[in-house]
């Protein structure tokens, strides 16, 4: 099914969340995305202490539970838990130079995004060294702008962006890929109200999530 790119070069894709819980405006979006640029793997990055939003309400262990039955049978997941074992901030960069050094310098590496996240990267920790290690492969979400802040943060964005997919595994890291992926209106912040209003969650995230949901009593 990913067969749309010839190289026979690989991208080592990653994709960083709270996940809390994970859900169907995750997983749909980036499977559209793999198959769009003809990724073969995604690793998800379950965060521990993200610094750029308010803490999760599920407890780690809970988060990666989540994470782990919503991937369950699916061969294009995987999960890394690297930053759940931080006590101190995750901060994306430093997980991205930790799995270039693992890597090497000439894997392709790319970090998977939502457009909410490309309109603020500039308020990211060092977020102008990112393209230094990793591609970012942004995926499209409704209701955000499509413009950045400033000239020179669209400048900037001109300057990395490319539409041609191929050139994705033709070089290790330093391009910006927009992705033509569905536009899904869920979210987390949704889900977790929707469940203390007592209001269905089917469609919204994987039965097996919800199973667990109601099973750990969370989101009450």
């Amino acid at each position: 099914m990913l067969d749309r790119l010839e190289s026979s070069e690989t991208i080592h894709a990653l994709f960083g969340g709270t996940f809390d819980p994970i859900h169907y405006g995750h997983l749909k979006p980036v499977e559209a995305l793999a198959h769009e640029i003809g990724l073969q793997h995604i690793t998800l990055l379950p965060n521990h202490v993200p610094p750029h939003r308010p803490q999760p309400e599920a407890k780690v262990q809970q988060r990666l539970q989540m994470v782990e039955l919503a991937i369950a049978g699916n061969p294009l997941f995987s999960v890394d838990e690297r930053e759940l074992h931080r006590t101190a901030p995750s901060y994306t960069i430093d997980t991205l130079e930790e799995i270039r050094r693992e890597k090497g310098e000439n894997l392709p590496l790319a970090f998977i995004i939502g457009q909410d996240s490309l309109l603020t990267l500039h308020y990211w920790h060092r977020w102008q060294s990112l393209l230094d290690y990793c591609h970012l492969l942004v995926c499209a979400r409704p209701g955000y702008a499509d413009t950045l802040d400033t000239p020179e943060l669209e400048s900037w964005l001109a300057a990395h962006r490319t539409t041609d997919a191929n050139i994705l595994k033709q070089q290790p890291n330093g391009l910006i890929y927009l992705a033509h992926t569905p536009l899904l209106d869920i979210s987390a912040t949704d889900i977790r109200q929707r469940k203390r209003d007592g209001l269905s969650l089917d469609d919204l995230l994987p039965p097996t999530v919800q199973r667990y949901i109601e099973q750990q009593g969370l989101y009450r």
